[in-house]
């Protein structure tokens, strides 16, 4: 497998007393280099050391414990006795017996088969509590309390732990009891009410936004509380919710009504405030061009042999363009629709303006960026063979970033982690598998 961090990066030196080096990942997160480490291998992530029990399925928490496992977290993903994580039916397509949901979220995981109901399982996820640092669970509320799991259970046994919840609504109030999915809290949320065509029906996005940006704040917050748990030795809940993101991730829609009382529409492609800023059909594709200011307005005016459009009266400003948006959108749709991408792409070559086809995933995949950043990379799968995956996408100078693990078949480790995370027995084991606590 391929990794995209190629520059060498530092650890300490040999010497650096033992004391020295449990203070310097105490919280399990590195934050900055004493002055002693003037070397250090690349094969160190950044959070080599964080132990995080995933307890989570389908989309959000997944995703938030895939990106901890791309920075070198340890992640354990406990599921449901034979039939594991929901997303792993979620096909066609599949790869082996596997979908390809399932593989795009679930890398750089172990899975082990636990029933949380019974006693022993109970006991078993106590037992790993104790030795992680972080436990992500996107049960409804009051589901991990009913099975003895919930925060002040295991805060009792590790008070260093941080326990993230993942829920539609909110662990209160009068959603909480409801099932969370994307689509419901982009409904409620308003993302699909500001998504679609200008005079057409409600669209949801085409893939799930809300759910992924849950996962972004979740991993983003579980940073945090590292963070914290350096400087106070204690971990902490935290809690995200769906609609709480989406009613986050409304930016400037929301504050446009908050604070002027304005309501948000439907625009297709376009922006509410911004001309041009949008997609044009082209005579085998759609090219998206923005103007967002006056001189590149006018530079887009020039390549399109439209010069007279930028000294119009009506277009000399962004605001004068927002308001006679409908005639200077024709006016640049008729000539646009005049040549191919391949064509507009190269009269852009080199402007100024923000422009890019619509590309279909294949065109997507095909890109020259995308394949100069190195967005996939292939990895052995012990079951389907090789798995090309989506890369990580953010990139370090001093840590790693990247796929180390296959997704793992459904209770690859359960033995493995029981035997070696917690010293049970082989008969121990095979007695819990015979009374169907594990499989």
């Amino acid at each position: 497998m391929a990794s995209r961090n190629t520059e060498s990066t530092q650890t300490c030196e040999e010497t650096l007393a033992s004391t020295e080096k449990q203070e310097f990942f105490k919280s399990s997160i590195l934050i900055k280099l004493p002055s002693v480490c003037v070397r250090h291998s690349s094969s160190v992530d950044a959070l080599s050391d964080v132990k995080v029990l995933d307890l989570t399925r389908i989309l959000a928490g997944p995703y938030c414990t895939q990106i901890l496992g791309d920075l070198g977290a340890d992640i354990l993903k406990v599921e449901r006795l034979m039939v594991g994580d929901d997303t792993r039916s979620w096909g066609p397509p599949f790869v082996g017996k596997t979908s390809c949901y399932f593989i795009s979220i679930n890398r750089n995981k172990r899975s082990i088969c636990i029933d949380l109901k019974s006693p022993d399982g109970m006991k078993i996820i106590q037992q790993l509590a104790m030795q992680s640092d972080v436990l992500v669970e996107n049960y409804l509320p009051g589901k991990m309390e009913e099975y003895g799991l919930g925060y002040e259970d295991l805060k009792k046994i590790n008070p260093r732990l941080i326990y993230c919840s993942i829920t539609g609504y909110g662990s209160s109030g009068p959603y909480a009891s409801r099932p969370g999915y994307d689509v419901i809290a982009s409904s409620i949320g308003g993302l699909m009410y500001v998504t679609g065509p200008e005079d057409g029906a409600p669209c949801k996005t085409g893939v799930a936004l809300t759910d992924l940006a849950t996962g972004l704040y979740a991993h983003g917050a579980i940073m945090a509380a590292l963070l914290q748990r350096r400087k106070t030795g204690y971990g902490q809940r935290i809690s995200a919710n769906l609609l709480s993101t989406q009613i986050a991730c409304l930016v400037n829609l929301g504050s446009n009504y908050l604070m002027a009382g304005q309501e948000a529409k439907r625009w297709g492609t376009a922006h509410e405030s911004i001309v041009p800023y949008q997609a044009f059909a082209t005579s085998d594709g759609y090219m998206t061009v923005g103007g967002t200011n006056d001189r590149q307005f006018r530079e887009l005016c020039s390549r399109i042999n439209r010069a007279e459009l930028s000294s119009d009266p009506k277009y000399l400003t962004n605001a004068l363009r927002v308001e006679h948006r409908k005639e200077l959108v024709e006016e640049l749709g008729k000539t646009l629709l005049t040549k191919s991408n391949a064509d507009w792409l190269e009269l852009f070559r080199g402007a100024h303006f923000s422009y890019g086809p619509i590309n279909s995933l294949s065109q997507v995949f095909d890109d020259p960026q995308v394949q100069h950043n190195r967005m996939v990379q292939e990895i052995d799968h012990p079951s389907a063979g090789i798995l090309k995956l989506v890369a990580p996408p953010v990139e370090f100078s001093g840590t790693g970033n990247r796929i180390r693990l296959s997704p793992p078949e459904l209770g690859e480790h359960t033995e493995s982690v029981l035997r070696d995370r917690l010293g049970y027995s082989l008969t121990h084991i095979q007695q819990l598998r015979a009374s169907g606590v594990i499989n």
